[in-house]
């Protein structure tokens, strides 16, 4: 019966004490050695998930990476983890930077979206060599402009628009609606990529959107990128 639930993992089952089994661990010996709340990821569900982004979108695209979001669940192991499966990774924070630079990841495979990035988060990405900045709106723009002039260093960056697609989901975590406090609104989105291509130490080399968390349909995103290409 468990294993056919989908709030568990692929795999996990009862023993037969009755117990939950996750990833081969017994939930209640667990408990007992942890305590409780307790969370439990399984390894091999894990790896597999990352295997099959990259197939499935691989298969279709020559050039294409799949990154995984720090601010689902984010530690030492985790990053070793995603960097042993060719994995990039989103972060948000110099605290995620700090975790990704202690465990080994490649930098150049971090993307740093957020829409509140301070100024020591945004020198903290340019002195460990972040792949790409996702700039949020036009005061980061500026921001990012004056340190990288001051630094003589170039940064890549990624420009974060809002497409106005409602992925019918709960309000509180959508982010691509046209009032969002995410993101730079389609109709401020080429003056702001006119702008960074003036500065002569931004190099923008693509945009970026994200439209919410909890989306159940595929509509909502083929809408989004048919949106920002056209």
């Amino acid at each position: 019966m468990i294993s056919r639930l989908p709030l568990f993992p692929p795999g996990s089952s009862a023993n037969q004490s009755g117990h939950l089994v996750i990833g081969g661990c017994d939930a209640v010996d667990l408990a007992a050695e942890f305590g409780t709340p307790v969370y439990v990821y399984d390894e091999d569900a894990l790896r597999a998930k990352c295997r099959e982004f990259l197939s499935e979108f691989g298969g279709r695209y020559a050039d294409v990476v799949i990154a995984y979001s720090g601010k689902a669940f984010l530690n030492h192991a985790m990053a070793q983890l995603i960097n042993k499966e060719g994995i990039g990774l989103d972060v948000v924070s110099g605290g995620d930077l700090g975790i990704a630079h202690a465990a080994g990841f490649p930098m150049d495979r971090v993307y740093f979206p957020g829409n509140n990035k301070s100024a020591a988060e945004l020198e903290m990405a340019l002195d460990l060599g972040v792949g790409r900045i996702v700039v949020d709106n036009s005061h980061e723009l500026e921001m990012l402009g004056d340190l990288t002039a001051a630094r003589g260093q170039v940064a890549d960056v990624l420009l974060r628009v809002t497409p106005g697609v409602d992925p019918h989901t709960h309000r509180h975590v959508v982010t691509g609606n046209i009032d969002s406090k995410f993101g730079i609104p389609l109709a401020q989105a080429e003056e702001a990529i006119t702008r960074a291509m003036a500065l002569p130490t931004i190099n923008p080399v693509g945009l970026h959107f994200h439209i919410g968390s909890l989306i159940f349909e595929d509509e909502s995103f083929v809408a989004a990128v048919t949106t920002v290409i056209e």
